[in-house]
């Protein structure tokens, strides 16, 4: 008796040795019979392709312009009653129509300084709006000041200008401040999400999405 009491405690580690030990030779197998996509997922655990921000203003302007109906209409959502041109917010459509050929400050009363990095940016971006029983088309003119920072490119002022595509004998508006509106939100949010990496990849020859139907203006 004595003796199956001193052994029932050695047979009893042994047991979970014999356990333990097959229990990581099934974990062995299973990682080493994982398919051939689970360890490809281990390695690259990022959906969206690696970008970095352009320091290009010509392809960061095709990115900028790729996305920006989704980013202007998102702040439109939010910030709907609390910005002073909301009221003239309907739903982006297409934003194109890039120029990069820089309008001559002095002759406008700016007061430019000497080597000055700014670049300048005009776009074109068609909206939708319904009233009551009708849908009317408006077109915005934008004259971004974008200026490269150790960090990566910054809104540094922005004007737009107003206009119904219906109705092209109609003169637009006259240039109005917009870097605290929505279109000068939702470049600033696109700038910094450009900056963080965390956009799909710019190609500097991909056709934007709907471009035969882009306007044909950019009201300079």
């Amino acid at each position: 008796m004595r003796s199956m009491l001193i052994t029932k405690p050695h047979n009893r580690m042994v047991a979970l040795r014999l356990i333990l030990s097959g229990g990581l030779s099934l974990a062995m197998g299973a990682i080493a019979a994982a398919p051939s996509w689970a360890n490809a997922a281990a390695i690259e655990p990022f959906l969206r392709p690696p970008m970095v921000c352009p320091q290009n203003v010509e392809t960061l302007t095709t990115g900028l312009l790729r996305d920006l109906p989704s980013y202007a209409n998102r702040v439109a959502r939010r910030t709907l009653g609390t910005t002073p041109d909301d009221t003239q917010f309907g739903t982006m459509l297409l934003a194109g129509r890039a120029e990069f050929e820089p309008l001559p400050l002095e002759t406008l009363a700016f007061e430019p300084v000497a080597d000055d990095a700014t670049q300048q940016v005009f776009f074109t971006t068609l909206e939708r709006r319904y009233l009551d029983d009708e849908t009317i088309r408006q077109e915005q003119y934008h004259w971004l000041f974008l200026v490269p920072t150790a960090e990566g490119w910054r809104l540094t002022l922005m004007f737009s200008r107003l206009a119904a595509a219906d109705q092209p004998s109609r003169p637009p508006t006259p240039p109005q401040e917009s870097s605290d509106g929505i279109m000068g939100q939702a470049v600033r949010l696109w700038l910094r999400d450009c900056r963080a990496g965390t956009l799909f990849p710019i190609e500097a020859d991909t056709p934007i999405p709907g471009a035969a139907d882009r306007p044909a203006s950019t009201g300079r």
